[in-house]
């Protein structure tokens, strides 16, 4: 759930080398912030949560491993999506994002190490991601005066705060239970993250038509 806090969004532009060959680093640096500055890199983010909602959802009698295992992917994998997306955002904002990818990875091998695979530890583990990541997402929101259709990042954001709190203030007792919470709650998260996605599609558009030259 992050975008570039870029004004106008720029639609696909290298920028200016001055002649000179970049150097490896500012070359990979340079095709991460592109990637990450994608809608449909935003939509896969989406999808990341969606899935495993969708999963948690129909799956009638799923275990606690495999709820774990659900869990643990679905946070790898959107790890791995703020870690892209998160170059392509200021240099000076960009260690936020980076914060955020490393702390759901950890969480992702966390929910599966086999000790730490309880109803107790999933429940902490998932509210305490989605709560410190949705003030992330939150307070990018609010600082990026400019940012197209920041209303809805700012939403998606503090949805991801009140599905912290919730699964947090709720101790689940059964693997059912804590699997309908937190499928409910990702598949809410994916649709947010998925209105982001295509409100940014549309500000790329907008700026590719009304570029100069």
């Amino acid at each position: 759930m992050t975008v570039s806090r870029d004004t106008a969004p720029d639609p696909g532009a290298d920028p200016l080398t001055g002649g000179t060959e970049p150097a490896p680093g500012q070359e990979a640096e340079r095709l991460l912030a592109q990637l990450g500055n994608s809608w449909l890199w935003l939509l896969g983010s989406a999808v990341a949560a969606l899935v495993p909602g969708i999963l948690a959802l129909v799956w009638p009698d799923v275990t606690l491993h495999a709820l774990a295992v659900i869990i643990g992917l679905y946070l790898l994998v959107t790890g791995g999506f703020r870690f892209v997306a998160s170059f392509a955002r200021e240099q000076g904002d960009r260690h936020l994002g980076l914060l955020a990818a490393a702390l759901y990875v950890l969480a992702g091998v966390l929910s599966l190490r086999h000790p730490l695979q309880t109803i107790a530890a999933l429940s902490l583990i998932v509210g305490a991601v989605w709560v410190v990541t949705g003030m992330f997402t939150a307070w990018t929101a609010l600082a990026a005066k400019g940012l197209p259709h920041r209303a809805f990042l700012l939403g998606a954001g503090m949805l991801g705060v009140v599905a912290g709190i919730v699964v947090l203030a709720l101790p689940s007792e059964s693997a059912v239970v804590l699997t309908r919470l937190v499928g409910l709650w990702l598949l809410l998260l994916g649709l947010a993250e998925l209105g982001v996605a295509l409100a940014w599609r549309s500000a790329l558009r907008r700026a590719r038509f009304t570029r100069p030259g």
